[in-house]
């Protein structure tokens, strides 16, 4: 019979200290920084849940692995055991080693899209909107209109708008689409999942059309837990039973393995196609490196090939989604407006509702954010209109946990902290805009607190 408390699945072996900040030491670095976490040095951090991309912990076998790393330029044993790891799960015929995620992105709209044509996903994040903007495609989010809304509770609030891909699809023409996307789980919607059945609908019309289906797969192993824990009819199967079902439903797939490949570098890109492999090893080499290792060592490969699997454990899981729900429940129990249900990687503050006096031109989550830095040194990142500008569907702050790194007292800090900004929330004030780049301004833009 299980227990009721769910407790870390590993021991401690080594530890990194942390060094305390006083509050006026922390208004003096936030001033430094121009009010953007982004700049922040990370030994001023006291906890870091800016992302959970690349910075999680890394098992024993994953050490052990690497020393078995082969630096070969071509040809790599390494890439064999990456090779086979990617494809006992993913399934996909070409496995094309990236240094991260957006290298995989780049490389693949560089290769099917130009100027005029459109992308839908149920929500693009940062760097994919920007990668497919850079070629001069249209990035078209068509996630469920319930997803919109912070505030319900529904299991798969992930979900791509299956009825609105269609009219996409009628009204722009289908030679103007090269692919559609569906990003599992859906990281700028709130952490939330996608269920099989919508994945399974979306591949309908895509194939229905001729269109090919990718997943922007970053956090699958996530994605598949909440179908197990959700979806009638999967109880009984396992993480990795699931996630291959979904991706059988797909032409191929990119993937930061700085998420659920529980590495700190490293991505991929998969593809059945063997003409858009051709073409896409061909960019890969231009820019990344030979197609044996793409940017990255043999020892990376080797803790990626690794990291699958150990994402995949339903033990690892199942404490994964209840820590993050632990800080969701706590906060969201004394008021706190949050994403419902909490998610897989990450608690999403609904900053709009936090600050109903902040209007959304003066940046609420990006308030939020420096007022949580302020008052305790913690870390987090707006998801809202200073990321994603017009294309903000919600103003949110995303508080992500990194994998394998902070236990229940730190999380039980975050949790107060955030309360102690929720008593005084009326005195925050809104940020004005000093400095943004032409894009992905979020990351090195220049702010100052309103007056």
């Amino acid at each position: 019979m299980p227990t009721k408390t769910v407790f870390e699945p590993f021991r401690i072996k080594s530890v990194e200290p942390i060094r305390w900040t006083t509050r006026a030491q922390r208004e003096e670095l936030l001033r430094a920084a121009h009010y953007n976490l982004f700049l922040l040095p990370a030994d001023d951090v006291l906890i870091d849940l800016l992302t959970d991309s690349g910075t999680g912990a890394m098992s024993t076998h994953q050490w052990a692995a690497i020393m078995e790393g082969d630096e070969s330029y071509a040809g790599s044993r390494s890439f064999d055991r990456f090779r086979n790891s990617v494809q006992s799960i993913f399934g996909y015929k070409h496995v094309i080693p990236t240094h991260q995620g957006r290298a995989a992105e780049r490389i693949l709209f560089k290769v099917m899209c130009k100027p005029g044509d459109v992308v839908p996903n149920n929500t693009h994040f940062d760097t994919t909107r920007a990668n497919v903007e850079s070629v001069g495609a249209e990035a078209v989010d068509l996630l469920k209109p319930e997803g919109r809304h912070p505030e319900t509770r529904l299991p798969f609030k992930g979900n791509m708008d299956v009825d609105a891909l269609d009219t996409l699809i009628a009204r722009v023409g289908r030679e103007r689409i090269p692919l559609v996307m569906l990003t599992v789980t859906n990281n700028s919607g709130g952490g939330q999942p996608v269920s099989m059945e919508n994945a399974r609908a979306v591949s309908a019309v895509c194939h229905k059309h001729g269109i090919p289906l990718y997943f922007d797969a970053c956090r699958f192993a996530e994605n598949a837990y909440f179908v197990q824990q959700r979806e009638p009819g999967y109880a009984d199967k396992t993480p990795r039973q699931i996630a291959q079902e979904m991706f059988a439903l797909g032409d191929g797939c990119t993937m930061s393995a700085k998420k659920d490949g529980m590495a700190n570098i490293g991505g991929f890109l998969c593809t059945n196609d063997d003409l858009l492999a051709r073409q896409e090893k061909d960019l890969l080499i231009l820019t990344e490196g030979y197609p044996t290792y793409g940017g990255l060592a043999g020892r990376d490969l080797e803790a990626i090939a690794v990291g699958l699997g150990e994402a995949l454990e339903q033990d690892y899981l199942r404490y994964r989604i209840a820590s993050t729900a632990y800080l969701g429940d706590h906060i969201s129990a004394k008021g706190v407006p949050i994403v419902q249900p909490p998610g897989g990687h990450a608690i999403y503050i609904d900053a709009k509702a936090f600050l109903p006096h902040v209007p959304v031109d003066e940046f609420p989550g990006v308030a939020l954010a420096a007022e949580l830095y302020l008052e305790g040194g913690i870390r987090s990142v707006e998801i809202g209109s200073l990321m994603f500008g017009s294309a903000a569907q919600m103003e949110l702050v995303r508080l992500a946990i990194p994998r394998r790194v902070y236990t229940q007292s730190h999380i039980d800090y975050v949790v107060e902290i955030i309360l102690r900004v929720w008593e005084r929330r009326d005195r925050i004030k809104g940020m004005r805009l000093t400095y943004e780049a032409p894009f992905l301004r979020h990351f090195t833009a220049h702010l100052e607190p309103m007056g």
